[in-house]
């Protein structure tokens, strides 16, 4: 997550990707919008002109315009007089609406930034919820092999040459999805919701011991490669001796939960040793894990039917 944000940082996300003009107030670019932007206020960052709770980047659209031009001159310069505060960041106007040279000159001579939009105000202000979502919420890297099985999304986490990348390629090469190798980035974008991705750099990219650096788009099609999907699982690889394979609970397995910037995540460690077939037995995780998620708790009802026989006899 970014420590702060300024109109300039705005600008140079957004004019990319919906339209987006700067018109004045150029002079005041690094204006501090907003400093450690928690998730739940991100709503509150950017609204249509509002005076009583005012946002600090203020649209006016059609409607606004409407009542600004019914008001007296008095009552509308004092308006402007509380748009052009120190409390707002910037002001977008929306709707391709001409602007008037009064209003481009007080963003100038307050150093207020001054963009505008072609688009209406509400699809303005949803698309820069939208970029802002990502912008600014928080981010960490985990090392690990991030993959899409079964339409889950799961991290295969442990030690260094544990076996996490020859792993990944046999769930690749049986039809599941590469999503990041090695340094996948989580974001959390919702309360539960950590969305994982690959940094641009390693995209396609995955290394295994002996072969090296593996381009797995063109060695298995653009199928094998997902672009994100939400963590919902962690795949922990670890050496055990038998002696702590025989500690492990024969009813529940070694199933915890790891806590990622405020997320719990499912965790699930599995034994590496000679002749286990760990591809099939992440696949029979995964499979359990969305059989737990809808209900159905495979323990709990070996142990309910095991208690039903022992009290009829």
């Amino acid at each position: 997550m970014i420590d702060k944000l300024t109109p300039q940082d705005l600008f140079n996300h957004l004019h990319n990707n919906i339209d987006l003009h700067w018109i004045a107030g150029k002079h005041h670019a690094k204006r501090i919008i907003k400093r450690n932007l928690h998730l739940n206020e991100q709503a509150t960052l950017i609204g249509h002109l509002n005076l009583i709770h005012p946002n600090r980047i203020q649209v006016l659209g059609i409607t606004e315009w409407a009542y600004l031009n019914k008001l007296k001159k008095n009552s509308r310069e004092d308006i402007y007089r509380q748009i052009f505060s120190d409390h707002t960041s910037a002001i977008i106007i929306s709707d391709g609406m001409e602007i008037p040279e009064e209003f481009i000159q007080l963003a100038n001579d307050k150093q207020s930034p001054l963009l505008s939009s072609d688009l209406s105000s509400s699809d303005l202000i949803d698309a820069i919820r939208f970029y802002l979502s990502n912008l600014l919420a928080e981010k960490t890297t985990l090392h690990g092999v991030f993959l899409e099985v079964m339409g889950t999304g799961v991290l295969i986490t442990g030690e260094s040459s544990v076996g996490k990348s020859e792993l990944a390629l046999e769930l690749i090469t049986r039809g599941h999805r590469l999503i990041a190798d090695d340094a996948p980035v989580f974001t959390r974008t919702g309360p539960n919701i950590l969305n994982g991705s690959c940094p641009e750099v390693l995209k396609d990219f995955m290394e295994v011991r002996g072969l090296g650096v593996l381009n797995i788009r063109a060695m298995y099609g653009e199928n094998a490669i997902k672009q994100n999907k939400h963590l919902r699982l962690i795949i922990h690889l670890e050496h055990m001796s038998d002696d702590n394979q025989q500690q492990l609970d024969r009813l529940y397995g070694a199933k915890s939960v790891r806590n990622i910037m405020e997320v719990d995540i499912p965790e699930i460690k599995l034994p590496v040793a000679s002749g286990r077939n760990l591809a099939v037995m992440v696949e029979a995780a995964v499979r359990n894990h969305i059989l737990m998620s809808h209900g159905h708790n495979a323990s709990e009802e070996f142990i309910k039917r095991q208690s039903q026989l022992i009290s009829k006899q």
